[in-house]
């Protein structure tokens, strides 16, 4: 039962309460840091598949489903802005990779993206994972922005189901990389605060999306076609490979199953 206050609030302020609860999240998953200085791999691995599965999931049922249904009354093919604002989302992931230095997580430091930098490790590391928050704190805010534009395929659960699933899948997140820092001699507490740093990001993305369709509820599909795709590259050009980098391919596997259907369910039962 959601709390008739927050029904009552204005979408952008919605969005940043259900951001920063993601943000909560990432911080609880770099707390382990606290408990523990080794991460089980198999169990990071199988992690970071269910993160992957949850953002598919969440990808079609909470953004590109209802865009592609929202845009059938645009008086143009339905298709055209779920392809256009899904493209454009995928290559501002890309652009991002290209402009701004980061490393993935268990890459050497050699092979490190973005332009050349004598950044240390760390940092590379934290904007890797700050880089693909972004799209999920922007896919919260356009979720709760279209509810209260009127689109019939939104609703207040669906919403709130999206923030679930983005939450459960930062978990993880942000003990990839606080476990990394800690294992490289940083203390506790700066592991844990690089850690969650990583998604302060969300609460932006979730205003600047709730305050874009509000304002502007045309570009409504785009704008959740957009967070799909930039999700999407997320699990495709990261999470994925991440999960399977050090061979435990039926544990990352069946984490990613377990994922897209926990993120299936919720969407649905809540939605």
């Amino acid at each position: 039962m959601v709390p008739q206050w927050f029904i009552e609030l204005h979408p952008a302020w919605q969005a940043l309460i259900a951001t920063c609860f993601t943000w909560g999240v990432t911080a609880l998953g770099a707390a382990m840091v606290f408990f523990f200085k080794e991460v089980n791999r198999t169990l990071l691995d199988a992690m970071l598949g269910f993160a992957a599965g949850v953002m598919i999931a969440a990808s079609y049922w909470s953004l590109l489903a209802p865009a592609i249904e929202m845009a059938e009354d645009s008086g143009i093919p339905a298709w055209i802005p779920a392809a256009t604002g899904f493209l454009l989302g995928a290559a501002f992931l890309w652009l991002s990779d290209k402009l701004i230095p980061h490393l993935h997580l268990d890459y050497p430091l050699e092979e490190a993206e973005g332009p050349s930098t004598h950044w240390h490790r760390s940092i590379l590391l934290i904007l890797a994972v700050t880089i693909h928050n972004f799209p999920e704190g922007l896919a919260i805010g356009v979720a709760f922005g279209a509810v209260y534009a009127g689109a019939e395929s939104a609703s207040l659960g669906g919403a709130l189901a999206l923030a679930l699933g983005i939450g459960l899948q930062n978990f993880p997140e942000g003990l990839a990389i606080a476990a990394p820092l800690r294992r490289e001699g940083f203390s506790r507490w700066k592991s844990f605060h690089f850690g969650h740093l990583s998604a302060i990001v969300e609460p932006i993305g979730g205003l600047l999306g709730a305050a874009a369709v509000t304002y502007m509820k045309p570009l409504l599909p785009y704008a959740m076609a957009f967070a799909a795709g930039a999700m999407i590259y997320v699990v495709i050009e990261e999470l994925i490979p991440e999960s399977q980098l050090h061979k435990h391919t039926d544990t990352a596997t069946v984490g990613a199953i377990l994922g897209f259907t926990v993120m299936m369910v919720l969407d649905v039962a809540l939605g």
